[in-house]
Order: C-alpha cells, then structure tokens, then sequence
C-alpha cells in the first residue's frame, strides 16, 4: 500500500456567475487543467436566495460533461434537446454536451436554503463533437451504505466496495462519492495510481495521508503520488466530495462554457453560436 501525499490545497473564492449568482468557486479556469480530466468545481450553497434565485439563463456548452449535485434545493432544467425537468434534494444532473447543446438551470424555491455543487470533467478529442446526451439520476438510484463503522458513502459514479453508481456510461470514467465520516472514523481506499484525486470538504474537518495532516472546511485537497488515499476524523464529523478520473492528457482551449483542444475549434465554436449553426442535433435522448 502507497498511501497518497497532499499535493495542491486550494480555498474557495467567491465568485459571480450566470445572471447573477453568488457561489464560491473551488477551482476553474485559473487552474486550467491542473487537475485533469476535471476542469472546474463550484459550490453554489447560500442560505440567502436573493444570492441564486437568478439563476443560469440559456447558455451553450460544448466539448465537456457538466455534473451538478443538489443536495437541497429545486432546480428546473431546460435544454435544447427537448429535456425539461426539477433536480432537488439528493439529486443529481448529468449532461454530456458534446457537440454542442443550449440549457438553463433555475432555481424554483425562493424561501428556502441551497446547497449543490457543479462539476465539469472534460471530453477527450475523440468524443469532442459527440452527439449530447442528458440524465436526471433520482435519490432511488443512488446507492448509500455504510461501509464500515462510522463511514456511510453515497456512490454517484464508479464504484466502491462492490458499490456502484448509476452513472456508469462516461466517457472518462470518472469515480463521484460523497463522503461522509463520523466522529474518530477512519477511511481507506485503493484507486488506480494514474487517477487524479481531489477532496472537496464542505463539512467539518480532516486529515489526510500518513502524516494525518489536517484540513479544515471549505478546502480541495489534491491527493498524489500513490495507490491509496487514507481519510480520518478527530473529534469532529466531516463530509465530502471524492473526486477521481484519468487524466486525457491533451491540449485545451477553453473560454467560458466551451472547451476544445485548440483556438481555431474554440474560435469556429463561438462562430456558429454567434451564426446559429451551434446546435448539431435535436434528437432527445
């Protein structure tokens, strides 16, 4: 067993986004491919709604997956393939935007708190101008057990201890759990040494690897150079998002919600919105 060293440490910022919602930003475009196949996280929890209730008003995306986890909430999803639906608590929606798609995502409860958070993991050139796909995944889809004394797990995509998750379809194979560990728990588990890991810590506090360094909330760990990450808990419960893929190793021209392997491809994107030729395919799926 390698146990997995803490390498970067990163603090969420607040940021503005979509037509004007406030959420904190984990990592993004200023850290553009550090942690490959994963291109940006965002926590957009608030207990004030005048700070989401904006929303995210049609917009495009091409050439990345964009995963968004409500764990309370409701929020109303609307794409040009014809999907239309609510993701609230527990909730999770999958989108595979390919070769282009439009979408929005609007809160629908104005009295009552948020907590979610979006990831986008990045398509390989070879699955860039895939036609675009779309799924909701219910909270009776979602697999959540305890694994252990003290270490319950809800497993979104990949697998873990014979546990898998519904999401088993994408391109990069990524490994999605939410994490949670009880007071003075400890948790153990093997990933494949070329995987990128980071931890997203939104509740309590940790300690990670062999030296049990520990992290406070509201921080990503990314955990290197080894075959085993190692978890444990003091005297304070913590929850978490485990994040885990196989890095694409290619080139990325990336502005706002599009991201291509080169300037031209970006450039020819942002054309055929501005020219009404971005949408490839109107097919539901």
């Amino acid at each position: 067993m390698n146990v997995r060293k803490i390498g970067t440490v990163l603090t969420k910022h607040p940021t503005l986004e979509g037509a004007g919602v406030r959420l904190n930003r984990i990592f993004g475009f200023s850290e553009k491919n550090t942690f490959d196949p994963f291109l940006l996280l965002d926590d957009f929890s608030g207990e004030n709604p005048a700070d989401f209730i904006k929303g995210f008003p049609w917009h495009p995306h091409r050439g990345i997956e964009t995963i968004t986890y409500i764990i309370s909430g409701n929020v109303e999803h609307q794409d040009s393939l014809g999907n239309k639906g609510n993701i609230c608590d527990g909730e999770i929606q999958w989108m595979t935007a390919g070769n282009g798609i439009l979408h929005q995502e609007m809160p629908l409860d104005v009295n009552k708190p948020m907590q979610g958070f979006q990831l986008w993991a990045n398509l390989p050139k070879s699955h860039k101008m895939m036609d675009p796909r779309y799924r909701d995944v219910t909270t009776d889809q979602i697999p959540c057990e305890e694994i252990s004394k003290g270490i319950s797990v809800k497993v979104i995509a990949g697998e873990i201890h014979g546990i898998k998750g519904p999401v088993q379809d994408v391109v990069t194979k990524p490994i999605y759990i939410d994490l949670t560990m009880e007071q003075n728990s400890s948790f153990e588990y093997q990933i494949p040494t070329e995987n990128t890991v980071v931890v997203y810590l939104f509740q309590g506090k940790s300690k990670f690897g062999d030296k049990e360094k520990e992290v406070e909330v509201g921080h990503l760990i990314e955990l290197v150079a080894g075959d085993t990450i190692k978890i444990k808990t003091g005297t304070i419960k913590a929850r978490m998002l485990v994040i885990s893929g196989k890095p694409i190793k290619e080139p990325v021209a990336w502005y706002g919600p599009i991201v291509m392997n080169t300037q031209e491809e970006l450039e020819a994107a942002f054309r055929e919105y501005r020219n009404g030729t971005f949408i490839k395919s109107s097919k539901k799926l």
